[in-house]
Parts: structure tokens; C-alpha cells; sequence
């Protein structure tokens, strides 16, 4: 015999059963995903930061940029897993220099950790925050 879905719902609901479908959770900084240019962001502030690096990089006011950049803060073997973290772009600038960015609406506990970690790993790298979408 087949069910409709709504049939089957009905079956569960009255046998006591719950329902196989789990609810979606909920992002714990109720950030949601943003589609731009067929690219999946983290949020609407990192989404609006990459609509601006588009146009810096049009006007040539930097070399370019790319998205989630990963950096070992940590080795780790067979035993512990590496601790790793991801940015959401690399900024290439035109003088040959570039920055890390990360975009930030809230700075969690974790984050405290991870950013001072990343400045005792990488001294020589230049870590900014920016927590407006703008630059």
C-alpha cells in the first residue's frame, strides 16, 4: 500500500509516533545563509563585505580577493584532530601586501580563543574585523 505524505503524517500522529522529519535548526547567531553569484555566505554582513571587494577589485583599488581562506593554528596526527580556522577572505592589495578579514555581527567566547591563537601562529599576517558591512 502507498501513503501520500499526508497520510503517513496522519498514521504517525495517531499511533503516537513521532514524525521522522526533524525541524531545522536554528543558527545559534541567528545569522542566515545568503545566496550571491551562486556563492553560499555565512551571512548577510560577509555577503554584503563581497559585493564591496567586487567593486574595490572593478576599480582596480586592489589586486583581488578570495573567499575562506584556512590556516592551521594548530598540527595535529592520527590520535587529535588539527585545529584549523577559516576566515572569510584574503585581501590582496595592490602594493603586494594583504590582510586577513573577517566579518563579525557578534564575537562569540570561542572567537577570543581562536583570534589569539591565529596572532601567536601568524605574527606577520594582519588580522582585521570589521563588524559593519562596509569597509
Amino acid at each position: 500500500m502507498r501513503w501520500t505524505e499526508q497520510e503517513y503524517m496522519e498514521y504517525l500522529e495517531r499511533t503516537g509516533k513521532k514524525t521522522v522529519r526533524q525541524e531545522k535548526k536554528k543558527n545559534k547567531y541567528n545569522a542566515q545563509h545568503v545566496w550571491k553569484d551562486g556563492l553560499c555566505f555565512d551571512s548577510e554582513k560577509e555577503a554584503d563585505y563581497y559585493d564591496s571587494l567586487k567593486v574595490l577589485t572593478k576599480a582596480k583599488a586592489i589586486k583581488g580577493f578570495c573567499r575562506q581562506p584556512e590556516f592551521v593554528l594548530q598540527e595535529g596526527n592520527e590520535e587529535i584532530r588539527a585545529i584549523t580556522y577559516r576566515a572569510d577572505f584574503i585581501i590582496f592589495h595592490n602594493d603586494g601586501t594583504y590582510e586577513i578579514v573577517d566579518t563579525k555581527g557578534y564575537e562569540p567566547e570561542q572567537w577570543k580563543r581562536t583570534e589569539k591563537m591565529f596572532r601567536l601562529k601568524y605574527p606577520e599576517l594582519k588580522l582585521r574585523i570589521v563588524k559593519k558591512a562596509g569597509l
